[in-house]
């Protein structure tokens, strides 16, 4: 890949780290989804699917949805591009999280290709003149490791802690035909013998509800591409298919400034909608996907506005220098105070370790989609390791001279169904005295509540 064709990939994928930031532009609205299937019973097995002990593998996609354009031949914001991060635990006292003595695979359930559906060919097709490189059909996008380009399924790359797959071409149409959001990975891990010693699911979600027809009409996409023109003297319409992101720059995947156009395209977006009339899910996928799922975390409008401020506010704060698009995003330490390892400082939480160098996401779900959720296959993971959707908190799901598989111990314990013993929650859940311990837990011992609809702090 020539040095050109990077910048131009870099553009592009800018716009697409972004899809949880910016308001997009795309075309008709989809079909309902399909109903997401409640977790099996293998699913459920602890410590994980295969029985085995050794090992646990922990799965999630870097957002709770990725955005991609519905069609690639006029104004183009987003590529078909999902990434998938895992981390192999290897169970003892205390559990390690490994990259060497295993491998690890990943695969799209029930999608095998992309190109053939609804008008995602249109990618492939004119790759060359968005992106400034050419790949074969099926084949996606990777800004981690360029000359690496993965499929619907493959192989993960360790990165230090944790493995990669990064640039996966997802669109939410699998082999059946049928429209879902909810795209299901499967992760195995297999030791050197070629063994399979650990295996798990997660959602790889991925919307193109993405939509400007609101207001632009039924030809949306080139109706924006011709007001464009007329309002800043452009010929885009004429140069068509066009990137946003070839002017509108973003540092979200290593760009520097605002672009050639001298505005980042968050703040072009949110400020010229600002006055619109335009709603956070007319553009984060949206009226049916809803891009934010996490019932902790969920309201009505999605409770957007709560973390990131109202349109007019994330584009005069990037404008002021206040806020850097992608680079700057709520904390969780805002609402979650006096909690230990909540504030991340600069790290964003999806890229943020907490507990035995374990992401937050590997415990608490992707950003957007904390567990539980209002997807049954994004808390099915949670119920493998615990029985129970809720952020992992079962010791035994990692260490090895932990009692207890789950909630199901307790439960014959300690109910009438079981033993009928009478317990109370501090036989379990005890204070600590010794600072110097209490460092060794999770968040130090001092999540609030795990009832109701949280995740568990």
């Amino acid at each position: 890949m020539t040095r050109t064709a990077f910048k131009t990939l870099a553009g592009a994928a800018s716009a697409l780290a972004l899809a949880g930031l910016i308001a997009a532009c795309g075309g008709s609205k989809p079909d309902a989804p399909a109903t997401s299937a409640a977790p099996t019973q293998e699913q459920r097995a602890l410590p994980n699917r295969t029985g085995s002990s050794a090992y646990v593998v922990l799965a999630w996609n870097d957002l709770g949805m990725h955005c991609l354009n519905p069609s690639y031949d006029a104004a183009v914001i987003l590529p078909p591009y999902n990434t998938v991060v895992a981390q192999v635990v290897k169970r003892g006292n205390p559990p390690q999280p490994v990259t060497s003595g295993v491998t690890v695979s990943y695969r799209i359930l029930n999608n095998t290709k992309s190109s053939t559906k609804g008008s995602f060919g249109q990618f492939w097709t004119n790759m060359q003149k968005l992106f400034g490189v050419s790949l074969p059909a099926d084949k996606g996008l990777n800004l981690d490791d360029p000359t690496v380009n993965n499929g619907l399924s493959g192989t993960m790359l360790p990165k230090g802690d944790h493995f990669l797959a990064s640039g996966i071409p997802l669109t939410p149409i699998d082999d059946r035909g049928v429209w879902n959001p909810y795209q299901v990975g499967e992760i195995t891990v297999k030791d050197t013998s070629g063994k399979v010693v650990a295996q798990t699911t997660t959602t790889v979600p991925t919307s193109d509800e993405i939509s400007c027809s609101k207001c632009h009409g039924s030809d949306a996409l080139n109706e924006v591409l011709r007001k464009h023109d007329a309002a800043h003297g452009t010929q885009l319409f004429a140069t068509k298919p066009v990137l946003c992101a070839s002017c509108h720059g973003s540092p979200a995947l290593g760009t520097s400034g605002p672009g050639s156009s001298g505005m980042y395209l968050s703040q072009a977006v949110h400020g010229f909608h600002a006055t619109r009339g335009a709603a956070c899910y007319d553009c984060h996928p949206g009226a049916t996907t809803k891009c934010n799922r996490s019932l902790a975390h969920t309201a009505a409008d999605g409770n957007c506005t709560t973390c990131h401020g109202d349109m007019a506010n994330v584009a005069n704060t990037i404008k002021s220098g206040a806020r850097v698009p992608w680079a700057s995003e709520p904390k969780c330490a805002t609402c979650h105070s006096g909690v230990a390892e909540v504030d991340t400082g600069s790290a964003l939480y999806r890229n943020a370790r907490g507990h035995g160098n374990l992401y937050c996401s590997a415990c608490h779900g992707s950003p957007h989609a904390m567990v539980p959720t209002s997807q049954p296959s994004d808390n099915a993971q949670a119920i493998q390791y615990q029985g129970k959707a809720k952020a992992i908190a079962s010791c035994a799901a990692c260490h090895s001279s932990n009692r207890g598989g789950g909630f199901s111990e307790f439960a014959h314990k300690h109910t009438a169904a079981g033993d009928n013993q009478p317990s109370a929650c501090n036989i379990c859940h005890t204070g600590f005295q010794d600072v110097t311990q209490q460092a060794k837990w999770p968040h130090q011992f001092q999540w609030k509540a795990r009832g109701g609809s949280g995740g568990g702090d």
